[in-house]
């Protein structure tokens, strides 16, 4: 393949943080990722390009002197939000990266496809990315493009994630704590272990920009319960119906669909992977559930090796991949 052998830069953008890695375009090679907790910045006219870039500059050019690249073929930025607060780094981000790097091929992607390219790579199926929220992308690879379910965030959905598991962890310790049904003692006991008395929970959670991920700390502690407490149990029952519901709606056709989960949330283990296993063939019979390959940064670097190499790449659409540039002649190997 004409330009394969080219490196080409991957970016995971998160609210935690960015990390950046290298790759032959081939997949022959990469680089270990170099990580930073400084997020983007976020400001009234969406994420700040130029914070996202003393990121990544600085990153790339370690990660390339060690490897002795003197220049990326294509690079591939995947970011939380790039959908709709992503119009800075559309403008900034193409001649920003060619005149650093000469990057010939760009694109710019929303969090859940470079989950998606992780996970199944150039491949039809369904990803489920579950961690503070949920989302699911399917694509038939059909000229169809994408189907989204869920990812409304944490007031009008993303059910069955991190914060939607510890909300109904915390209000099963709130109805304990006043004596109606449905509570759960234990799961009061943990509440109150983590965040203090109870009656200040609203005081403590609704004031807080960061309230998902506060509530989404709580659902490990409904996991730990779950072996011997029937209610923070049955949460993570109604979660995995959830996940299923949401994977389902996104399966791009009839008949078997190759189907991945890929997140934290998955790492709680047994505690939900059992209830997932036991509910999916009433829910979504057709899942053929496989290990995803990786993470969201691999996918990154999956997507840039494919524009730099004319390969396959995933369906453009506006709000979920963006190629704003594309390499027109591969150069002679």
């Amino acid at each position: 393949m004409a330009g394969s052998g080219g490196w080409v830069l991957g970016v995971d953008s998160g609210g935690s943080g960015v990390r950046v890695a290298i790759a032959r375009a081939d997949g022959s090679a990469q680089s270990a990722p170099i990580a930073s907790k400084r997020p983007a910045v976020v400001a009234a006219g969406g994420i700040d390009a130029d914070s996202l870039l003393d990121e990544v500059l600085p990153a790339a050019r370690e990660l390339m002197g060690a490897v002795g690249a003197v220049s990326l073929t294509a690079a591939a930025v995947g970011a939380a939000g790039m959908a709709t607060l992503g119009d800075d780094l559309r403008a900034v981000l193409p001649g920003a990266l060619r005149g650093a790097f000469g990057v010939r091929a760009l694109a710019l992607a929303a969090d859940a496809v470079t989950a998606y390219a992780g996970a199944l790579g150039m491949r039809p199926g369904v990803v489920v990315a579950a961690g503070t929220g949920t989302v699911a992308l399917g694509t038939g690879l059909d000229g169809l493009g994408w189907r989204r379910a869920d990812g409304w965030g944490h007031l009008l959905g993303d059910a069955g994630s991190g914060a939607w598991i510890g909300r109904a962890g915390l209000e099963s310790a709130l109805r304990a704590h006043d004596g109606r049904a449905g509570g759960s003692a234990a799961l009061l006991g943990r509440a109150e272990a983590l965040f203090g008395p109870v009656a200040g929970l609203p005081a403590q959670l609704y004031p807080r920009a960061d309230r998902p991920a506060v509530l989404a700390s709580f659902a490990p502690e409904v996991a730990r319960c779950a072996g011997a407490d029937p209610v923070a149990a049955d949460i993570l029952r109604q979660a995995a119906r959830h996940i299923l519901e949401t994977a389902a709606a996104a399966r791009p056709a009839a008949g078997r669909c190759r189907t991945a989960l890929t997140g934290g949330l998955f790492k709680m283990g047994e505690p939900l992977l059992g209830p997932l296993r036991e509910l999916a063939p009433e829910v979504f019979p057709e899942a053929e559930f496989v290990a995803a390959d990786g993470d969201p940064l691999l996918g990154a670097l999956r997507i840039a090796g494919s524009l730099a190499g004319g390969g396959p790449v995933l369906p453009e659409d506006p709000a979920l991949l963006h190629i704003p540039m594309r390499i027109a002649e591969h150069p002679p190997m």
